[in-house]
């Protein structure tokens, strides 16, 4: 069973329905093909307003540096790359989703075929590991 981390950038723990930025909460999930579980709640007070002060984002980017998909109602060009430099997939809604839409949807690609940007943030939740034979590791002769 795969399962992966979704953070949501909240502010009525209800829909997708906050700017990275601006967020008060980012809720995580763990999500698989059968199942989805809140696993926390990040609450962020403090100015939140957009300012320019781009150190409010560590926090946030601290919160969602394990997960494999950031859903955002916005996201600036700078965020968004400091959430990508992390690993983590950026997804913008064009307007505010129920997360539990969002994760009956993700629950239901698990189930079939994931897009390419999807496995690949897949891979971000399982250990690498390396199958090198002796000849290959040392170069053929």
């Amino acid at each position: 069973m795969i399962a992966i981390k979704i953070a949501f950038a909240t502010q009525d723990l209800k829909r997708v329905d906050a700017h990275f930025g601006w967020a008060k909460n980012i809720a995580i999930y763990e999500v698989s093909e059968d199942r989805h579980e809140c696993l926390e709640v990040r609450q962020f007070d403090g100015e939140l307003n957009e300012d320019g002060n781009e150190d409010k984002l560590g926090p946030k980017l601290e919160a969602v540096a394990d997960c494999a998909i950031l859903y955002v109602a916005a996201i600036g060009g700078s965020g968004a790359a400091r959430v990508v430099a992390k690993n983590v997939h950026p997804v913008k809604v064009s307007s505010p989703e129920l997360i539990e839409d969002l994760l009956a949807q993700l629950r239901k690609v698990l189930a079939g075929t994931p897009p390419p940007w999807l496995r690949k943030a897949l891979l971000k939740s399982r250990p690498r590991t390396f199958a090198w034979d002796e000849e290959a590791a040392h170069g053929a002769k």
